[in-house]
C-alpha cells in the first residue's frame, strides 16, 4: 500500500512538472519570468491550469486501479488544458498581449476557465 502511495504521489509530481513544461512551451510568452516580475495576469491564467490539471489527476488516482490508466487520464487531462487554452485565445483577442500586460481580468478567467474544464474532466472519470 505505502509503494503505490509512493508511486502516485511522485508520478503525480513528475506529471505536474511535465505538464507545466509542455504548457509554458504551448503558449507563446513567458509566463515564468512575467511572474518573477510580479505580474499578477499571467499567474492567474498558469495557476488556473495547475490546478484544472490536478483535478484530473485526483480523480484518475482515486477513480482508476492500474498505473497506466492513470497515466492515459493524464495525458487526457494535459490535452483539455491545452484544448482550453487554445479556445480562450480565440474567445478573447490578443489573450497572450492582454496577459503580458497584466490584464487581470483576462488572467483570472483564463485561470478559472482552465479549472473549470478541469474539474468537469475530473468528474467525467467517476
Amino acid at each position: 500500500m505505502f509503494q503505490s502511495y509512493l508511486l502516485h504521489l511522485l508520478s503525480g509530481a513528475v506529471l505536474l512538472g511535465v505538464f507545466m513544461g509542455v504548457y509554458l512551451r504551448f503558449t507563446p510568452f513567458d509566463e515564468l519570468a512575467l511572474i518573477q516580475r510580479g505580474v499578477l495576469a499571467p499567474a492567474y491564467s498558469l495557476g488556473g491550469a495547475l490546478l484544472g490539471f490536478c483535478a484530473t489527476l485526483v480523480s484518475s488516482i482515486v477513480h482508476n486501479d492500474s498505473y497506466e490508466n492513470f497515466l492515459l487520464w493524464a495525458g487526457a487531462g494535459l490535452l483539455v488544458q491545452l484544448l482550453a487554452y487554445s479556445l480562450l485565445a480565440r474567445l478573447i483577442p490578443n489573450l497572450a498581449a492582454q496577459l503580458e500586460g497584466n490584464n487581470a481580468a483576462a488572467g483570472l478567467f483564463a485561470g478559472t476557465l482552465a479549472l473549470a474544464l478541469g474539474l468537469l474532466n475530473a468528474a467525467c472519470m467517476s
